[in-house]
């Protein structure tokens, strides 16, 4: 893999904000947000975008390959992984994004180990169709605990979404201890493997944000600190 080691990175799910944006080595984008323009902005100033792709929801129109449970909170149609359809649909839009100018992948939705264990072998081939589609490009999976180690053969990094701190309708706060302790067990297995590992955590105060920064550091992961529907960055408030 093309490991890229100690850079920062910011997960941006809203649109401009290209000044900020450089600030950062690698920077999490929803496609659609922004045109070829500005990724080539991105890219000339030495930063490398990464297009969001969602593996296991579909957030389009009705399509055979989607099942009928939705994600209760995002509101996506949980897909057949393996259906040939669903496998056309996400590596075309990989091919429309490279094309663009986006020099990378955030994989998203990976976790479907407790409740579609079944398409985890599928996940693996379409993880592998994007590696080869892509290659060199780098591809950064979110969690993905029920893949590995078989994941770390095929991304360049993992996140650790939500490592210390969740959010919750009355807001936001640091997970149970007994959560954390599990957390912290993940954490070591993953920096373990030749991967980069980085955090994402979620909070709304000061204290609980530099918490996560601290505990993050403690197992040698940078942090990044956002909100739910990752709509800020650091110094642009809410």
């Amino acid at each position: 893999m093309n490991h890229q080691r100690g850079g920062p990175i910011a997960f941006y799910y809203g649109m401009n904000q290209i000044d900020r944006l450089v600030a950062f080595d690698r920077v999490v984008l929803q496609g659609d947000a922004y045109s070829e323009q500005d990724i080539a902005s991105l890219v000339v100033r030495g930063v490398r975008p990464l297009c969001y792709l969602s593996l296991t929801e579909d957030v389009g129109p009705p399509a055979e390959w989607q099942r009928e449970d939705r994600n209760p909170d995002w509101g996506g149609k949980f897909v057949h992984v393996g259906h040939p359809g669903w496998s056309e649909h996400v590596l075309n839009r990989a091919r429309d994004m490279r094309r663009i100018g986006f020099r990378g992948f955030f994989l998203d939705t990976l976790n479907i180990e407790l409740t579609y264990s079944e398409d985890l072998p599928h996940l693996l081939t379409l993880i592998a169709a994007i590696r080869e589609l892509s290659y060199p490009d780098y591809l950064l999976a979110n969690r993905g605990f029920g893949l590995l180690p078989q994941l770390a053969d095929l991304v360049d990094g993992v996140l650790f979404e939500s490592f210390t701190s969740r959010w919750l309708e009355s807001g936001y706060a640091p997970w149970p201890p007994d959560v954390l302790d599990v957390h912290a067990r993940y954490a070591e297995m993953l920096l373990g493997l030749d991967v980069e590992v980085f955090a994402l955590d979620y909070a709304d105060t000061p204290r609980l944000a530099e918490y996560a920064r601290e505990r993050a550091a403690r197992f040698g992961m940078p942090c990044f600190v956002s909100t739910r529907d990752l709509g800020t960055l650091p110094g642009q408030g809410s």
